[in-house]
């Protein structure tokens, strides 16, 4: 029963938090803002936002190539997109992570080092997260003046330091995994999940390179959300869209569906500081949410054709199946 309420309950947050929401705005101007929307700047940010995955899916093939996993691109590929899919519908924004990597491991054949590439990869993209936000916001603090985005930033420089230490430090990883002594096999896939992410010590160039290439995925998001903007006839600069977008990517981690209703909160809360009325910016986010949902269907594409309800996808590693004999 625990268990139940325990995955129910993301579905709640992002109920309450989109109630909350609709009890605070005119959704009728909402609508208006959306309806009245260029659609050009729209596609225009639809393919900004492909652009933007296929940077985090190169991203994620470069890790594992320094993990020294072999594995086929087009499988990759594909359970990145199904993983994207099942963000959208998972709770929190992780679900489609596990079961991305459940399938490619079951292909590679070897699971820790499969969700070590997947854990390096959330890693990367957020220290580029903290470092996109940190420089724009250092410099144009002169025209930001407020505590609570200043106090996030400092935060997630603070959390992805601590996250950083504790799994690279074996001495603390192993610390941490005591708490899972009733449990030795999550205990010891816990171990081999961190004996594959020191492998990533001596590959700087890689470190490097992924750093590199997520910040600059992390930019070309922002500029998806000021595209949006712009159709919607907003004047607000890029640079606020640089600070607020990783601001809103890891709020919208957080237990919800897909991050419905707390990256809508988000956008109302960070824009409001610049005047932008509440409906016009719940409409932003819906739109962005929308965009977000056609670009996964591709990952729905990969799974209608490739995996169902009733069955999995044949596999050589499985054994075949027996024929079933008629009467």
């Amino acid at each position: 029963m625990r268990e139940k309420l325990k995955n129910f309950w993301p579905y709640v947050v992002s109920f309450i938090l989109l109630v909350l929401l609709f009890s605070r705005i005119d959704y009728k101007d909402t609508w208006g803002a959306v309806k009245t929307a260029d659609i050009k700047y729209l596609i225009a940010a639809f393919f900004v936002l492909m652009l933007t995955n296929a940077m985090i899916l190169w991203r994620w093939i470069i890790l594992m190539k320094a993990l020294n996993l072999k594995f086929k691109r087009f499988n990759s590929s594909r359970w990145f997109f199904l993983g994207q899919f099942f963000n959208l519908v998972l709770p929190s924004s992780v679900g489609g992570d596990f079961f991305k990597g459940l399938g490619l491991s079951k292909e590679t054949g070897y699971k820790p080092k499969v969700f070590a590439s997947i854990v390096l990869d959330r890693l990367v993209g957020f220290v580029a997260i903290v470092l996109v936000a940190s420089i724009s916001f250092f410099f144009s603090r002169k025209i930001i003046h407020n505590q609570v985005v200043a106090v996030s930033i400092l935060c997630m420089v603070s959390g992805s330091i601590m996250v950083a230490v504790v799994l690279f430090s074996h001495r603390l990883f192993s610390w941490f995994c005591k708490a899972f002594k009733a449990w030795p096999r999550i205990k010891d896939g816990l171990m081999a999940l961190h004996y594959d992410l020191v492998l990533m010590k001596g590959k700087f160039k890689e470190a490097v390179g992924t750093i590199v290439l997520s910040s600059l995925a992390q930019v070309i998001f922002s500029f998806e959300f000021y595209l949006i903007a712009k159709g919607m006839h907003l004047h607000v600069a890029f640079v606020y869209f640089i600070i607020f977008s990783p601001l809103v990517c890891v709020v919208s981690s957080l237990p919800s569906i897909g991050g419905l209703g707390v990256r809508e909160f988000g956008w109302v809360s960070l824009l409001l500081i610049l005047g932008v009325h509440k409906e016009t910016s719940f409409g932003l986010s819906l739109i962005s949410y929308i965009l977000m949902v056609l670009s996964g269907l591709l990952g729905g594409l990969f799974y209608v054709t490739t995996l169902s309800s009733r069955r999995v996808q044949y596999y050589q590693t499985d054994a075949p199946l027996k024929p079933r004999h008629t009467g």
